[in-house]
């Protein structure tokens, strides 16, 4: 098996926080950018997949891993900045984004129009109420009061992506198994690598971008980048929905249905995730 070699570096966002990356392959420039719970390492077996035909930079978004703080003042536009920063200081002209990273990736082709090709994964648009935040304040309150574990189950539930009995389950039996999951996480946690209770808090800027984003579907007819609409025959409806408008509005626009797959499908091995897949069908489009 061939090594291959991944370096760190940062760069500067218009604001002054710092956006750490990782680089690794050869060819031409593809940022990858993850998702909600996730830092840029739950795609890095993506990125390795990729890495053969494409340099591969695969950031933190702001406030998880290694990069700076989301800071008093996020919103969707501090997170197209860091996207925009990272494009100019690798030249890169491709982008994959992954989930809310697909949301932050359509906002950048609109005011990038250098931007060549973009992957959209599954991003979680609200288009007619299919993905409404109203559970944002229950999860902030209990965020707030240090129900980690509560408010976990509260952004699980919304987004609609564990198993289907998941949803009928007693939130007094999940919130403790939710609190099982944790320990054990914190007690195998990788070093420089987040667990999902230190991510917990990043949930919250999700969601925002979700709400902020909300009923905004026209605003995409403008895009001239070259997009590859992405998901998983197994995935959410509301996932399916938001690939399906944005069919409808983008000009030019491609779909791929990734049979079998879910939400998951861009993570590494270890969570689900099948990145030779996945990077097969970004390949052939990029190429």
């Amino acid at each position: 098996m061939t090594t291959i070699t991944t370096t760190l570096d940062t760069v500067t966002s218009k604001d002054g926080t710092t956006i750490s990356y990782r680089r690794l392959g050869r060819g031409p420039g593809l940022v990858l950018l993850h998702g909600a719970m996730q830092t840029g390492h739950s795609n890095i077996e993506l990125a390795q997949a990729l890495a053969d035909e494409f340099t591969c930079y695969v950031p933190d978004r702001r406030g998880r891993g290694r990069s700076g703080p989301s800071g008093p003042d996020y919103r969707l536009d501090r997170e197209v900045e860091d996207l925009d920063a990272l494009l100019t200081a690798t030249g890169a002209d491709r982008v994959v984004g992954v989930s809310s990273g697909a949301i932050i990736t359509l906002r950048t082709a609109l005011v990038r129009p250098g931007l060549r090709k973009a992957v959209i994964f599954e991003p979680p648009l609200d288009i007619d109420g299919s993905f409404p935040a109203g559970w944002l304040a229950r999860f902030d309150r209990e965020l707030a009061s240090g129900r980690i574990p509560a408010a976990l189950v509260t952004g699980m539930r919304a987004a609609r992506l564990g198993p289907p009995v998941f949803n009928v389950i007693p939130r007094a039996i999940l919130e403790p198994l939710t609190a099982m999951m944790l320990k054990s996480q914190d007690k195998a946690a990788v070093e420089g690598e987040p667990t999902f209770r230190e991510l917990a808090p990043s949930l919250h800027n999700d969601g925002q971008l979700v709400a902020e984003t909300a009923g905004a579907l026209d605003l995409y007819r403008s895009i001239e980048t070259e997009v590859l609409l992405l998901g998983g025959t197994r995935s959410p409806a509301y996932l399916k929905s938001a690939l399906t408008g944005l069919e409808r509005v983008l000009p030019h626009a491609r779909r791929v249905d990734l049979r079998g797959l879910d939400h998951s499908a861009t993570g590494n091995a270890d969570q689900r995730g099948r990145p030779e897949q996945v990077a097969a069908a970004i390949r052939g489009f990029l190429s």
